[in-house]
Order: C-alpha cells, then structure tokens, then sequence
C-alpha cells in the first residue's frame, strides 16, 4: 500500500523556510570570516547548543576545546589539505572524544559527536555565524597542539566566524548541490 503524501501546504519544501526547516535548508558552509571577534553570548549559546545534543545512554563522550588566539588558528590551519579557513575564523572548536579506533569503541561515539557539531552549526547559522567543518589528517600535531589525553582523539574542528560577506549566510542554494529524495528513500527494504 503506498503511504498517502501529506497535503501541500504541511510540506517543509513549500514556501520560504523559517525557523529550524531554514537554518537546516540554507546552511552552507563558509570559509571566509570578517575580522571580528565572537560574541560571548554568541559563543556560549554555540557550546551550549553542542552539550545539549543528545547521546547514547546520554554517555557525552565529547570535549570541546575553544581556540581564539590567532597564532594558534593559524598553527591549527595546517591540521590537514583543507583546513585553511580555520587561519580567518574568529573561533575554532577542536571536538575530542575517546579514540573511536579503540578496541572497546562503540560505534555511537562518532554518531554523538556528529549531532553535537550539527547542533553547533545550526546554532551559529540561527546567530549569524558561519561555519565549517574541517577533518583533521596530522593527528600527532594536532594533539601537541592542543594537549588533549593520550585516551583522547580529535578527528575534526569546526570554525565560526561572522561571513565576511554576510549574504553569504542566506545565499541561494545551487541547482543539483543535493540527489533528489525519490532517489535515496527506499520504502521498507531496498
């Protein structure tokens, strides 16, 4: 039996986005910063937004690690080939959590800090704060450069910042950026 559709007017795609539907279908990820530092409230609703996420067993296997000195973003821009934007950023938060290639590792740790970095970036987009998230690939210099425990392990950062272009934030999205749903929603199996 085929699932009814929902009538027009309830569908998220309809009309112009607004509150949770928008900050979820107009973030982009912004790699250009203004010259200017956070907000504390701003940063702090930006971490809060993270804790708050939710976890398995509500374990909270996450640390996150707030860089602002800009020798210090700048040293953290050579982490990997495409982490140049954390240089310009006004902040980055290194995520920490326990080695997920540990022999006792549940799967759910990255899965965890997957929501707490999407709850970071929804929050920034709803501040007006860019983001982007970036994969660390030298792993030994990333820990001396932050001097989380040997048990610790840090695959990504995120950067935020005010877009130096501002527009940027609620800019259109490109034609073909994602695969169509009929495309990747399988009904019951495959």
């Amino acid at each position: 039996m085929a699932r009814a559709e929902p009538p027009a007017k309830s569908r998220p795609t309809d009309g112009p986005p607004s509150g949770v539907w928008a900050a979820i279908a107009r973030r982009r990820a912004i790699r250009r910063f203004a010259d200017r530092p956070l907000e504390p409230d701003h940063l702090e609703r930006i971490l809060q937004a993270g804790r708050r996420s939710g976890s398995a067993k509500n374990e909270q296997r996450w640390d996150f690690i707030v860089c602002r000195d800009r020798n210090h973003l700048v040293e953290l821009s050579q982490l990997g080939p495409w982490t140049d934007h954390i240089a310009g950023a006004a902040v980055a938060v290194a995520l920490i959590t326990p080695d997920p290639g540990a022999p006792d590792a549940p799967l759910s740790i990255m899965f965890d800090l997957g929501q707490a970095a999407a709850n970071m970036q929804l929050a920034a987009w709803e501040l007006g704060i860019g983001s982007c998230p970036a994969t660390v690939y030298e792993h030994d210099l990333a820990r001396r450069l932050l001097g989380y425990p040997a048990d610790r392990h840090c695959e990504y950062l995120l950067s935020f910042g005010y877009p130096a272009d501002a527009a940027q934030l609620t800019a259109p999205l490109k034609r073909g950026g994602r695969r169509p749903l009929a495309e990747i929603v399988h009904e019951e199996r495959w």
